[in-house]
């Protein structure tokens, strides 16, 4: 198979509470989840892992420094667009509007799970699919830009991630 350009392959759900096991999210736990691909400025999307803390650490007979990994890190940094009603009130019908609101206070705990895969972001999950997992604590949106679309950017506190999760059956399927 040839390897698939990045553009439009990653699949972005924001899930309303923790996965009952980080590693084996189910079908079910991600189908009550906001699906925010097209909610998600592409140009600054920055979740992942970060580079590990590292510890020195060197036997009394080494010369020279030596070093090992520590804690893991990571970064969780997206742009969300903002839809608005007749009414000029944030659309909280549309994705936009329910990603916002879901991540939009101080303190927030954030749960986002990610799919990159030769799949397009538009198709649904899978039984199998492979996933990644992150959760962090929602910091104030900031303004960005004032030009383009409407839009805010939100930053999160790292707190865990699963980098090799698989999604799991739906609970009762």
């Amino acid at each position: 198979m040839p390897t698939p350009l990045a553009d439009g392959k990653t699949k972005v759900t924001i899930l309303p509470t923790a996965p009952a096991d980080p590693k084996a999210i189910t079908l079910t736990e991600l189908e009550a989840g906001i699906e925010a691909s097209c909610a998600i400025l592409t140009s600054d999307y920055n979740v992942g892992a970060a580079t590990s803390e590292s510890v020195d650490e060197k036997a009394l007979c080494q010369e020279g420094n030596a070093s090992t990994w520590g804690a893991s890190n990571g970064t969780i940094e997206f742009t969300l667009f903002l839809e608005y009603d007749d009414q000029h009130q944030l659309d909280l019908e549309s994705e936009a509007g329910k990603a916002y609101e879901a991540v939009k206070a101080k303190g927030t705990q954030v749960y986002i799970v990610q799919r990159e895969t030769s799949k397009t972001s538009k198709e649904a999950w899978a039984s199998g699919d492979p996933y990644e997992y992150f959760h962090g604590i929602a910091d104030n949106p900031q303004h960005v830009d004032r030009t383009g679309y409407v839009k805010r950017k939100v930053t999160a506190a790292f707190q865990e991630m699963e980098l090799h999760g698989v999604v799991a059956e739906a609970v009762g399927g």
